[in-house]
């Protein structure tokens, strides 16, 4: 609630006229600071009892299973970027809590979308998508990329594939190309972004990429393709040293979105 939507609320129950100043006053005394609630996605009981099992489940993995795994994903890059934001009043270290979060989805405003993939040592192949994406589209990404990803990082021997749950990610022609295709899968749970690292070499990509002014969608698309050449397999260890940590707040969490 802001200020005034509080100040009105009193003066409704309590019959007591009162300023938004006053209001703003009270809360800074009660230790409440006005700041931007953090976007997460919404997370329901089921799935995040589901976080919970999975964080059990690998938490104690080594880091060699960490580095063994393809981390794949969409995203969506925007010509001007993505605006947006919404004031909540929160106490310091409170960012997290489930009432000072507004929750997200995962695309929107006008501009590109890419799939792309990374492990511990580096980036795969980074792809666009200029058709509505489908569970076909979806395969045949997977058939231009997803091997060619796994030669070109060196991971031939022994590597495990790791999507979302998107209903095209999970779709039975998927599924079933992926029994032939890939030996081994790590399946997240719903709702998880913080325990995919791709979505933080997703913010790293943004962020290089907004350092140029870029004024048309061709190059936009000229300008990802060459800073995702640039990202370094150190960027992409430190985002996959972290799952561990990860997993560890999931469980302090009790299953909620984390920091990540």
């Amino acid at each position: 609630m802001t200020a005034h939507q509080l100040k009105l609320e009193v003066e409704q129950r309590y019959s007591k006229v009162v300023s938004d100043d006053t209001i703003r006053r009270i809360l800074k005394k009660a230790g409440y600071d006005s700041r931007v609630a953090r976007k997460k996605p919404y997370i329901s009981e089921i799935n995040r009892q589901k976080r919970m099992d999975f964080a059990n489940e690998y938490v104690s993995k080594p880091p060699e299973f960490w580095n063994s795994i393809i981390f794949t994903d969409e995203s969506k890059f925007c010509i001007f970027g993505i605006k947006g934001k919404k004031l909540v009043w929160r106490k310091t270290g409170k960012a997290y809590e489930k009432e000072n979060m507004v929750p997200s989805v995962k695309h929107g405003g006008s501009g590109v979308m890419v799939w792309g993939c990374m492990a511990a040592n580096g980036v795969g192949k980074l792809t666009f998508i200029d058709s509505i994406m489908d569970q076909r589209l979806y395969i045949q990404i997977l058939k231009d990329n997803l091997l060619q990803s796994v030669r070109q990082l060196g991971m031939e021997q022994d590597f495990r594939f790791q999507q979302d749950n998107d209903p095209k990610h999970t779709a039975q022609n998927v599924k079933l190309w992926l029994l032939y295709n890939v030996k081994n899968q790590l399946r997240t749970p719903p709702q998880s972004p913080d325990l995919n690292p791709i979505e933080h070499l997703w913010d790293l990509l943004e962020r290089r990429i907004r350092k140029h002014a870029i004024t048309s969608k061709k190059m936009l698309k000229d300008i990802i393709m060459q800073e995702w050449g640039k990202i370094a397999p150190e960027d992409t260890a430190k985002l996959v040293d972290s799952m561990p940590r990860r997993l560890i707040e999931v469980l302090k969490r009790k299953g909620y979105p984390t920091r990540y």
